[in-house]
């Protein structure tokens, strides 16, 4: 393949990816028969809309429901009303549309039936802060973890203990009533507790570990939140309470759902396929240091052998030094180029599955053995906008980013690099 080509094959390998995971491919192999008597739909996440609409594509008579999704990522729904709010930062209309969900949920009685539908994004839109923490409280404190380098537990963990819908509080005003949690998984594991700071689900948190987290990654809070920490007054539920004992929660969709879709596709199309890992973690910069080590001594070990892609996912994290605009995927897919300084053979994509990475309107970049050359003919020291946190600013000029707009879907970070031994 010339580099036209791979970078082409590439984006066809994220589009299987996302297609894999989509609500209209999952929904319906989890949804059970509609129960009888009242049901509700409840959710929140960047794929919560296109969820509920799946949903009425096999359910009817839904009694009144909500879901809420990030602004943009809105679907068409006759029945579940749709509220947008702001992401990752919450806003006024979050809190306002959470306490509409939590009201829906109170009113349900034992014999009603509850489906929820949880996604990536669900921490920040589902914001209905426990009233001794207040909005802006909920908002500079999340503004702070997330330009920390905290990974997602432990924003999550902090989240939970600041709020009164997640870490298992929205099932503690739905219960009695049964309920049905529905999970596209944006976080490594797949834990349904930790997957939109698992609102139905027990917490195994305490506020000392969210107090720990503060602590660790030096986050500024006024004395009012420090005490609340301290404390334990804001204490989740936890394992074992009755609350959850008519409450069932499935996993639909994940990064190992995404990348075994791509690896197939691969080898239909007579490329081998190697999953790394779905849940790979860790500085955004090392790990693109690590991804082009492998590559270049797999190449070199399999010189005579045919092309093959590496595939991984999961979430870096990205400790933000400079102004820039990016995000932790077109940041990996940067400092890949520079690690691998032009080796011949190697083109490479990285992707928000959400359609989003960061702060750009971009999901990713792709790149080759040229995109370095490129860039000096074009003014640009990849070395400044890796440590500026620059990398959208890059590919733009480039003409890389991948523009894909809201998926609709979120299992986090896909990543695929294409190898052509013959080449390089």
């Amino acid at each position: 393949m010339n580099t036209e080509d791979s970078k082409t094959f590439l984006k066809e390998l994220f589009h299987v990816a996302v297609e894999a995971t989509s609500a209209q491919r999952c929904i319906p192999r989890f949804l059970p028969p509609q129960p009888d008597g009242r049901v509700c739909v409840l959710g929140a996440g960047k794929a919560s809309a296109a969820m509920a609409q799946a949903v009425e594509s096999s359910w009817q008579n839904i009694s009144t429901s909500c879901v809420i999704t990030r602004y943009g990522h809105s679907a068409d729904c006759k029945t579940v009303e749709v509220i947008e709010a702001a992401h990752p930062v919450p806003d006024g209309v979050g809190m306002i549309a959470s306490n509409r969900i939590l009201k829906i949920a109170k009113s349900l009685a034992a014999s009603d039936y509850a489906l929820c539908l949880i996604s990536g994004g669900a921490s920040s839109l589902l914001s209905y802060p426990n009233e001794r923490v207040g909005l802006s409280n909920k908002q500079d404190i999340t503004r702070q973890l997330l330009l920390s380098g905290a990974d997602i537990s432990e924003i999550n963990c902090v989240r939970k203990h600041l709020s009164a819908i997640k870490g298992g509080q929205l099932m503690r005003a739905i219960y009695p009533a049964k309920a049905l949690t529905l999970c596209i998984s944006d976080v490594v594991g797949d834990d349904p507790s930790v997957i939109g700071s698992g609102p139905t689900v027990a917490d195994a948190t305490t506020c000392e570990d969210a107090w720990n987290v503060i602590t660790n990654y030096r986050i500024q809070c006024d004395r009012n939140i420090i005490e609340i920490f301290r404390s334990g007054t804001l204490e989740t539920p936890k394992p074992g309470d009755v609350i959850f004992e008519n409450s069932k929660v499935s996993v639909i969709a994940s990064a190992k759902d995404a990348l075994q879709a791509s690896a197939d596709y691969a080898r239909a199309h007579g490329v081998e396929a190697v999953i790394l890992g779905a849940a790979v973690t860790g500085d955004t910069n090392e790990v693109a240091r690590i991804h082009a080590q492998v590559a270049v001594d797999t190449m070199r070990q399999y010189k005579t052998k045919g092309r093959f892609v590496m595939l991984s996912g999961g979430e870096t994290t990205l400790a933000i030094a400079g102004t820039g605009r990016g995000g932790p995927n077109t940041q990996f897919a940067l400092a890949l180029a520079q690690e691998l300084e032009g080796v011949q053979g190697i083109h490479a994509i990285a992707c928000d599955t959400d359609g989003i990475d960061g702060t750009g309107t971009n999901a990713g970049a792709v790149i080759g053995p040229n995109t370095l050359l490129r860039g000096a003919f074009a003014g640009m020291n990849a070395a400044d906008y890796i440590k500026h946190n620059d990398s959208h600013t890059f590919f733009r000029k480039l003409g890389d980013l991948v523009e894909t707009g809201p998926t609709l879907t979120n299992v986090n970070d896909f990543r695929a690099i294409l190898c052509d031994p013959g080449v390089g």
